[in-house]
C-alpha cells in the first residue's frame, strides 16, 4: 500500500511540474510572439499597431478597423484607444492568427483582446504602469511601449518566465511586476530583494515586457 500511495504521489508531482513547465513555456511564446509582431507591423508599415493611421487603407481587410494618430505612441486618438485597436491591426494584418474586432467606444474585452494562460486580458500600450526602483518604495517609472501579461498569474510561474527571458527580478530588467488589472501589490507578489515570490506564491500577479 506505502509503495501505491508513494507511486500516486510521485506522479502527481510529476503531473504538476510538468503542467507548471507547460504554462511558463506558453507564457514565454506568447510574450515573444507578440513582440515579434508588434515589431513585424513597425516594419512593414512604418507604424506601430493601434497607433497607424492609415490602417484603414494600407491593412488587407481593415477598412472598418479604427485608425490611430501616428504620433509614435499607443494611447489614445481622440475616443479611440490605441490599445485596443493594435489587437485589430495585428489580426487584420495577419500577425496574430486570431481575429479581433475594436470599434471606438468598445472597452477591453476577449472580442478585442488576446487572454494569457489564466484567461486575463493583456495589453499593448504606451505607459508606465510597472515597476520601478526597490519594492519598498519604488520610483515614477518612465513611459515606454510594454506589453502586459494580464493578471492572475501566480508569483512563482512570472519567477519562472523571468528567469528565462530576463534577470529573474520583478524590479528590474526588460521584464518587470505590472499592477495593470488589479494584479496584487508588488510587495505581495514579489520580496524586499525584488526577486519574485516563488516561497509563498501569490495567485493573482502580472507582469509587464519593456520595449
Amino acid at each position: 500500500m506505502l509503495i501505491i500511495i508513494s507511486l500516486l504521489v510521485g506522479a502527481v508531482v510529476k503531473a504538476q511540474a510538468l503542467l507548471t513547465s507547460a504554462r511558463v513555456h506558453g507564457l514565454v511564446l506568447q510574450q515573444d510572439g507578440i513582440k515579434a509582431d508588434y515589431i513585424g507591423v513597425r516594419d512593414r508599415y512604418r507604424a506601430l499597431p493601434g497607433d497607424y493611421n492609415a490602417a484603414k487603407t494600407n491593412i488587407p481587410n481593415c477598412s472598418a478597423c479604427e485608425n490611430g494618430d501616428n504620433n509614435g505612441q499607443i494611447l489614445t486618438n481622440g475616443a479611440i484607444l490605441e490599445s485596443l485597436a493594435a489587437w485589430d491591426h495585428l489580426s487584420k494584418a495577419g500577425f496574430i492568427d486570431r481575429s479581433y474586432r475594436y470599434m471606438a467606444g468598445d472597452a477591453a474585452s476577449t472580442t478585442n483582446s488576446p487572454v494569457n494562460a489564466y484567461g486575463s486580458l493583456m495589453q499593448l500600450i504606451y505607459d508606465n504602469t510597472y515597476q520601478e526602483g526597490p519594492v519598498a518604495t519604488p520610483a515614477a517609472a518612465p513611459i515606454r511601449h510594454n506589453l502586459k501579461t494580464g493578471n492572475n498569474i501566480p508569483s512563482d510561474i512570472l519567477a519562472e518566465v523571468d528567469r528565462k527571458v530576463d534577470d529573474g527580478q520583478a524590479a528590474t530588467g526588460q521584464f518587470r511586476y505590472s499592477s495593470f488589472s488589479s494584479a496584487a501589490p508588488v510587495a505581495l507578489c514579489a520580496v524586499t530583494s525584488g526577486a519574485w515570490n516563488s516561497t509563498t506564491p501569490v495567485a493573482n500577479c502580472g507582469a509587464a515586457s519593456l520595449f
